[in-house]
């Protein structure tokens, strides 16, 4: 997720059946590969570990707290041509607590998007719930290539980006799916006018490799990473590219690695899911119709969130919330149980002619602009650069279409999203790796999946399972939040933490029973608006 610590409280209950992970040799094995990019990845490792990293305090902009320290780890932008320009990645960290025979080294985040930072991951080591982890390992964020102050890319005027309210038409007309398309075409070419001739090096396999540089500059003969949601991606990636460099390695809610599917058909995946989920919030609201009046059915409570739709496409909400807004604010429900009564009383308010709540939930805050059209542009960017996508329109609104009819929630929304990609300006865009390591290849790895997250589809935790030999699958049954660990599950908490902290796994693949739907507590409207905000989660896998 962005802006929040991993994805919630941390559970105490200690795990018994538990096997003892292979120690890792303290000199890695080499990369597999002999391409210019692996020579040049060796080249800026060399030249990492001699530098190491300068810690000292953060910058204002960082907006962290006193005991977070920053530096900045150099990294190619073009790994095939090591000596040519260079760019600097923000990297922030709290050291470990503990006695120093208690220590294992650095702990690296990364939270997902592609666009996602984890600059503030540090901020947290103090937390209770992550005592343990930071008594034992320094807690290392960083900002990846594109982020933030990380040579950042922009694609369009963050005002521009920004610009509410906007309409999300259910059955899109022909009319506006050519403004889109043409939205699309203006975004793209805005990416390579802002871009320039580094648009085309902001990629997965890059990201993979930059964190083979920030390894050797924190002076680690092993990568100990957790990596949530698209942080999966990249982390099977360097598991792939690196598997004798990785000590241990957590992956929280798998994308789909199949090569034939990133990323155009995982987003079709994903839209299917997001239908399955908004049912699941549907449900649930009408089982509390006492409490919301938005209907006692889920058909029903459609019916209310249809109405709202049509009422700010013909008023928008204080000036600033219209369809697009809305939609983008119940998206929410799809990703995190934590939106699920905030969004049915922001909804049922607004229905009753109380706007405050739905305005507080949905407006965009133009203080955010900056991060969000930096987020959105590296999302763009990296998934565009990942892979061929179809440029045909034809091709989109074919499957869209088809696919809308059994999953009309956020189908469109997300073509819309991706669909710069048809009209991307790089004329060489990669071929995704196939992703897989040999039994023994690996140290066992620990991937965890909640049954119904929609973001990243229990599928893919399932098919990177048979990737990674020796990995062990964490479930939460019949859940579907998106990010598991530290999280109100305590068996999924113990697992990750006996991993963590001893490098043993599970003997077996675990299944934890899912956590409890949320419980309504009854908030006034006053109560509401008074509450404060909920993180943001990733609009992307």
């Amino acid at each position: 997720m962005r802006a929040a610590a991993l994805y919630g409280v941390l559970g105490s209950l200690t795990m018994t059946a538990l096997a003892v992970a292979p120690a890792t040799g303290t000199t890695p094995a080499p990369p597999r590969d002999d391409s210019a990019e692996a020579r040049g990845v060796a080249v800026a490792v060399e030249r990492a570990e001699l530098r190491g990293i300068a810690f000292g305090p953060c910058p204002a902009v960082e907006d962290l707290p006193i005991q977070v320290e920053c530096g900045t780890v150099t990294v190619p932008l073009d790994y095939a041509h090591p000596d040519g320009r260079r760019i600097r990645l923000t990297v922030s960290r709290v050291e470990a607590g503990g006695p120093k025979r208690q220590r294992q080294g650095a702990l690296i985040y990364n939270p997902g998007g592609p666009g996602g930072s984890g600059m503030r991951f540090p901020a947290h080591a103090g937390d209770p719930q992550y005592r343990e982890l930071a008594a034992a390992y320094d807690f290392i964020g960083y900002a990846p290539r594109g982020v933030g102050r990380s040579a950042p890319l922009s694609c369009q005027d963050p005002a521009e980006f920004a610009k509410a309210p906007s309409t999300s038409p259910a059955r899109p007309s022909a009319e506006y799916q050519r403004e889109r398309i043409r939205q699309a075409r203006a975004y793209a070419a805005g990416c390579a006018r802002r871009g320039g001739a580094a648009l085309p090096h902001y990629t997965s396999l890059n990201n993979a490799r930059d964190l083979e540089v920030l390894r050797a500059a924190l002076g680690e003969p092993g990568l100990t990473f957790l990596g949530a949601s698209y942080g999966t991606y990249f982390g099977a990636l360097y598991a792939t590219l690196f598997p004798g460099h990785v000590r241990r390695m957590v992956l929280d809610s798998v994308v789909n690695p199949e090569p034939e599917r990133i990323w155009y058909r995982d987003n079709l995946d994903q839209s299917l899911a997001f239908e399955g989920r908004w049912a699941d919030w549907r449900a649930w609201v009408a089982q509390h119709d006492g409490v919301f009046h938005l209907g006692r059915t889920a058909q029903q409570v459609s019916d209310s969130y249809e109405r709202a739709r049509q009422g700010l496409d013909r008023k928008p909400a204080d000036g600033r919330v219209g369809s697009g807004e809305l939609q983008a604010a119940f998206l929410k429900v799809t990703y995190h149980d934590a939106y699920w009564e905030p969004s049915a009383r922001a909804l049922a308010a607004y229905l009753r002619g109380d706007t405050a709540p739905l305005v507080a939930l949905a407006a965009r805050d133009p203080e955010d602009a900056v991060e969000e059209e930096n987020g959105n542009a590296v999302y763009t960017a990296v998934e565009c650069n990942d892979a061929q996508w179809p440029t045909d329109w034809s091709t989109w609104d074919r499957d869209n279409t088809e696919l809308a009819r059994r999953a009309p929630f956020e189908t469109w929304d997300n073509a819309w999203m991706n669909l710069p990609c048809a009209y991307w300006p790089v004329r060489d865009r990669q071929q995704p790796l196939d992703i897989r390591t040999a039994p023994r290849e690996l140290p066992p790895v620990l991937l965890l999946a909640a049954e119904r997250d929609a973001a990243t589809p229990y599928a893919g935790a399932l098919e990177l399972h048979r990737r990674l030999a020796g990995s062990t699958l964490v479930t939460e049954r019949n859940a579907g939040s998106h990010g598991t660990f530290g999280g109100p599950n305590s068996c999924v908490n113990s697992a990750v933490n006996a991993y963590l902290l001893t490098g043993r796994t599970p003997r077996q693949d675990l299944f934890c029973a899912g956590r409890a739907a949320p419980q309504p507590f009854g908030a006034t409207t006053r109560e509401m608006r008074q509450a404060p905000q909920l993180p943001v989660m990733p609009r992307t896998p």
